[in-house]
């Protein structure tokens, strides 16, 4: 049985290693973790699994976790019928953008890959002031999937007139493994 867990809490590394623990005490193994600082605020998320009866007991533990640290903790149960699900296929790209912030751009670049069916599997973004003129510019960078039915050559080539439309700097490129 899996557990998808979402917690966020005041910037401490002191919940993710007591969360950790916890998962270890209840004899479930973690299949994914990602931890990120968002200014003053941690955040992890985190795929579990375990027996039916670990990850109850782990979903009890996490409540104590939630009071002693004052944070905002989800959980999730994956729906079994997604395992008989067919895995999804495709080639793996990275996408980078890199601009002066403008409204909505996250969104733009988003909407454009999902409409033509891309997976966006990861993102990470971010906002700082360029270190000459102080202008604030926002960077992204995507982990895509692109499924063998979306051709590659049209693609680029929309997204490089996409791109040059909101005075975007991109670069996608496949996955080298």
């Amino acid at each position: 049985m899996q557990l998808a867990i979402s917690a966020l809490g005041q910037k401490s590394d002191e919940f993710v290693v007591e969360i950790l623990s916890m998962i270890s005490l209840c004899h479930c193994s973690v299949l994914e973790l990602r931890t990120a600082n968002l200014t003053r605020m941690t955040s992890i998320y985190l795929l579990v699994d375990g027996n039916w009866n670990h990850v109850a007991k782990l979903e009890g533990m996490l409540e104590t976790v939630k009071t002693r640290f004052q944070m905002q903790i989800s959980l999730l149960r994956p729906n079994d019928d997604e395992a008989g699900r067919k895995p999804l296929t495709g080639v793996p790209y990275t996408l980078e953008t890199i601009s002066v912030e403008k409204k909505d751009l996250l969104f733009a670049v988003t909407s454009f890959l999902t409409e033509r069916g891309i997976l966006v599997e990861e993102v990470a973004a971010s906002r700082h002031n360029d270190g000459v003129f102080g202008n604030p510019i926002f960077s992204s960078k995507f982990l895509l999937l692109v499924p063998p039915h979306v051709g590659i050559l049209s693609l680029r080539e929309e997204f490089l007139d996409f791109c040059d439309s909101l005075n975007i700097d991109a670069i996608l490129e496949p996955i080298k493994r």
